[in-house]
């Protein structure tokens, strides 16, 4: 197996053991048993075990940020783009065993590390960008949308389940809640 080969099936094999068992679950061991390579190879790609699962959570973020261009492309508000956002987001992470472990679980879980709640308003910050891009009227107010943002999706990813809450109904409470608060700035 060649290098990339190789990093890419202990990357898969390291979400695969984050979504069976959790964050506590992941060691070299398990990981390289998984992906069929040795605990050495899995050393000399990440070093250590933390760098191993910020390496996958990594990933696969940034591949969730990419999901959300033709969102950002196709919106004709920025109360759209937050709203549709969450949609798809709550897609993609409930359906997805290791965005949905960094999400719902607690233990061992680095978004639970001091400087995670930083780190998520930073992520979201970024994901909003492109979307500032189009609506610089709110530009000013991007550090306040991005806390919206994270508690919200935070809040949907937790309590809106797609089989409790249908797609358009999620919309039309988000579209309800958010409204008021995307007033544009006078």
């Amino acid at each position: 197996m060649d290098g990339v080969r190789s990093r890419d099936s202990i990357l898969d094999a390291t979400r695969a053991v984050i979504g069976d068992v959790g964050f506590d679950g992941v060691n070299i061991a398990v990981v390289a048993k998984r992906a069929g390579v040795s605990r050495q190879t899995v050393y000399s790609i990440f070093g250590t075990r933390e760098e191993l699962i910020g390496e996958a959570v990594t990933e696969r973020l940034t591949a969730l940020v990419g999901a959300y261009e033709s969102v950002m492309d196709s919106a004709d508000s920025l109360l759209e783009v937050l709203v549709e956002i969450v949609i798809e987001a709550r897609r993609r992470i409930l359906g997805d065993p290791l965005l949905r472990a960094l999400t719902l679980s607690g233990e061992g879980n680095p978004i639970h590390h001091p400087g995670a709640v930083d780190r998520s308003l930073e992520y979201t910050a970024h994901l909003l960008g492109p979307a500032i891009e189009r609506f610089p009227e709110f530009a000013d107010r991007i550090d306040f949308l991005a806390d919206v943002g994270v508690h919200i999706g935070w809040s949907v990813m937790v309590l809106d389940d797609p089989d409790s809450r249908s797609d358009a109904d999620l919309r039309a409470f988000l579209t309800a809640w958010l409204a008021p608060l995307l007033q544009p700035p006078s």
